[in-house]
């Protein structure tokens, strides 16, 4: 009778039975009390990556802006790469799926179970056909251009983030990512080479920047990238070395007078490449961000 009474209460209120798996489901308060985000919509929208997202697709529009694209042109280019840059974060939280748990990564909806593993790979497969459609909107030119990119950072995502080419797709898209405006119809163009040049450069140092926080979470599940090959310290080093070609192809490459205010960026781009280079704890980082940040400010200045 004891234990019947006991079950009973058990059901009403909700109590877990030692040995049973706690009553907490994924979008309620967790067992420590710390509330999770609920809903699948929160849940989706983290798993793209939202700031990467939001950086990219945002320079790509202000990119179209620079070219002279036509307004309809510009909302064409944003929405190809916003759908791309969205498949590109949710195949990565899928392919990375395993590996997040090892980590105990809270920040990854799948990883938690948040997310569920079909309604990232439904999002993921409308995602991808979106972008495809969209992009062939643009022409076959920048569709090609852009597909490219799409299809580098899957590279990246499914296996050449643990090799030594860690680097390559982020060159590539990077390096793409000016061509995707300027090929747009109507009345598709080359880009600039210098422009080229500066976004696969710009894209080296992002790779190099962006993996040093997560360099020894890649260490325990087997990431070994060129981050991972060079150090914490080196490829800082590098990242800031490679920022600063690309602020000079970005203000020298077009040719002709220097503007004053590119001038006026690239001192603050010297001073903060000191910070990065001799600062202690996370403000080389932060000042890496700024330059990178900078650098995309050059880019679009020189391209408009």
């Amino acid at each position: 009778m004891d234990r019947a009474r006991a079950e009973s209460h058990q059901r009403a209120t909700g109590a877990a039975r030692p040995g049973t798996a706690s009553a907490v489901r994924p979008g309620t308060a967790s067992a420590s009390g710390t509330a999770r985000p609920s809903g699948t919509s929160t849940a989706l929208l983290r798993a793209t990556h939202p700031g990467p997202v939001l950086a990219v697709t945002t320079i790509a529009g202000l990119l179209a802006v620079a070219a002279g694209r036509p307004a309809t042109t510009v909302a064409l280019v944003t929405a190809a790469v916003l759908c791309g840059q969205l498949s590109v974060g949710w195949g990565n939280d899928l392919v990375d799926l395993a590996r997040d748990r090892v980590t105990g990564r809270a920040d990854k909806p799948l990883a938690t179970g948040e997310l569920g593993i079909g309604t990232a790979r439904v999002a993921l497969g409308l995602a991808v056909a979106a972008c495809v459609v969209l992009s062939a909107l643009l022409g076959w030119r920048a569709a090609l251009a852009h597909l490219g990119c799409v299809g580098l950072a899957h590279a990246y995502n499914l296996g050449l983030k643990a090799t030594v080419w860690s680097w390559l797709p982020y060159a590539g898209a990077f390096g793409l990512l000016p061509a995707v405006a300027t090929l747009a119809v109507p009345d598709p163009a080359r880009p600039a080479w210098w422009a080229v040049l500066a976004g696969a450069v710009l894209g080296v140092a992002a790779h190099l920047v962006n993996a040093v926080p997560d360099l020894d979470d890649d260490a325990r599940t087997g990431v070994r990238g060129l981050p991972h090959r060079l150090g914490a310290r080196r490829s800082r080093v590098g990242a800031t070395l490679l920022l600063l070609v690309a602020s000079a192809l970005a203000v020298l490459g077009p040719g002709g007078p220097v503007a004053t205010w590119s001038l006026v960026v690239l001192a603050a781009v010297g001073a903060l490449a000191v910070v990065a280079l001799r600062g202690e704890g996370r403000w080389p980082f932060r000042a890496a961000m700024l330059i990178a940040l900078l650098d995309v400010v050059l880019l679009l200045g020189a391209t408009a």
